[in-house]
């Protein structure tokens, strides 16, 4: 199934030269099927699933953040492993011999230093042929960095690409930096096009009013996403950059007001931003878009405003809405949704997309390397992938380099749910620059709470 371009530019180089050493990490950010729907769900650092442990199990493990500052990532892990150990639990088939499958889980909790140790247990302890991560640097990078040393095939996501890639220690003049190592997600591009297609949507002046804290995610956007938006005619106004966990926001409120900010961006921990929203509002500073990243992608995060929430901008990696499924389950991208709310009894998160992919990724690798359990192939085997998920068709070797295939960020707004929903808030798409294929719900409405 086509899908729109997945592979983007690499950026320029001096661009690439800040995201090597500053990463751009958005951290501290019913089923039809009765058989589906009654699958057994696991639950953190458990190892069940796909038969005995023999020579003849191929072991995965799963790193993500299940607790700590990241948890909000890793809430619908549960389900999504429940429904890859039911896919797997006949095993797999390869070369004409059968493999049982089994995953082994571990809570990264939102810490490098934890997310090392468990990946060390499971390469060293536990002897996975294969490891998956997900959900910021904090996590995923870690993780990647000990399989790529141990020689241990390892796929990832929900880090965009260039601080994955060039964080880890990447040069720019290098197509495929790892052996070992890959990855998929969006990148600085895609917040780019979203932007630039959401925005012009709603008439402003064009002055954008930036919070950009002094960490990995907010000195990278400064240096990379800032001066895009300025070449296409924004103008930036930019306070400098603050401590994450500043409680006084005034000055910068009383420089976006003077200065007439109609648009305003930021990319701050959750706890950051709504400090700073209610001292907004309190201050009488309302923008007419109001542009959040690493902070509104989960329901919890903008319910937690209470009306100031409504009409939030937000970006999206997955919604219900991508019209693809995943390879492996064979599940559509609504019906994730759907038996996800019907088993949770909780609205559905866009993590459930890519994690669930991780999956489709890894059967597909297993299945197409010459023997799964040698590592080196099984990873020259992910270099080689074209794999439909529910986040899209992912094709290894189109870019932006080896290691990675770019995926969509797309453009939307939370909106009130509509009458009669069990939920209090809905995020509808505005824009589809990088993926035409995922259809547009609505146009962004100025910011009115």
């Amino acid at each position: 199934m086509p899908t729109s371009p997945m592979s983007e530019p690499s950026p320029e180089p001096g661009r690439r030269q800040i995201l090597r050493t500053a990463g751009l990490g958005i951290s501290a950010m019913a089923l039809g099927s009765p058989l589906l729907a009654a699958c057994k769900v696991g639950s953190g650092d458990s190892g069940s699933g796909g038969g005995k442990d023999t020579t003849d199990t191929l072991k995965i493990g799963f790193v993500s953040p299940r607790t700590g500052a990241a948890a909000g990532f890793g809430e619908p892990d549960a389900y999504v492993l429940g429904l890859a150990r039911k896919a797997f639990a006949g095993g797999l088939t390869i070369g004409g011999k059968k493999y049982a499958v089994k995953i082994i889980d571990k809570d990264g909790q939102s810490n490098p230093q934890r997310g090392s140790q468990v990946a060390s247990d499971l390469i060293n302890g536990e002897g996975v042929d294969l490891m998956l991560t997900t959900s910021t640097p904090e996590t995923v990078n870690p993780v990647s960095d000990a399989c790529e040393a141990a020689g241990v095939p390892c796929i990832s996501t929900v880090v965009p690409w260039e601080a994955w890639y060039f964080g880890r220690g990447a040069k720019p003049s290098q197509k495929q930096a790892y052996k070992y190592t890959f990855h998929f997600c969006f990148g600085v591009e895609q917040f780019h096009q979203a932007y630039t297609h959401l925005w012009p949507q709603v008439k402003t002046n064009k002055k954008v009013g930036v919070m950009w804290p002094n960490d990995s995610d907010g000195n990278a956007i400064r240096e990379s996403l800032g001066p895009l938006l300025k070449k296409d005619g924004y103008g930036i106004v930019d306070p400098g950059a603050y401590t994450d966990g500043t409680n006084d926001y005034s000055s910068q409120i009383s420089r976006f007001k003077s200065d007439h900010c109609e648009i305003f961006n930021t990319f701050p921990i959750p706890s950051d931003f709504a400090t700073f929203w209610r001292q907004a509002a309190q201050q009488g500073y309302k923008p007419k878009i109001v542009q959040v990243a690493k902070t509104g992608l989960f329901p919890s995060q903008v319910e937690a405003l209470g009306p100031l929430g409504i009409g939030i901008a937000g970006g999206a990696y997955w919604t219900p809405t991508f019209p693809y499924s995943s390879s492996l389950t064979k599940i559509s991208s609504k019906d994730l949704a759907d038996g996800y709310q019907k088993s949770s009894g909780k609205q559905w998160t866009q993590q459930l997309g890519p994690s669930l992919a991780l999956f489709d990724v890894a059967a597909a690798a297993l299945q197409a390397a010459t023997d799964p359990r040698d590592k080196k192939a099984v990873a020259q085997a992910i270099g080689r992938l074209d794999v439909q998920t529910p986040v899209g068709r992912l094709q290894w070797g189109k870019g932006p380099n080896a290691n990675v295939v770019a995926a969509p960020i797309l453009g939307g707004q939370w909106v009130q749910a509509a009458k009669g929903s069990p939920y209090k808030l809905d995020f509808v798409l505005c824009e589809n620059s990088s993926d035409p294929n995922v259809p547009v719900a609505a146009r962004l409405r100025p910011y009115t709470s």
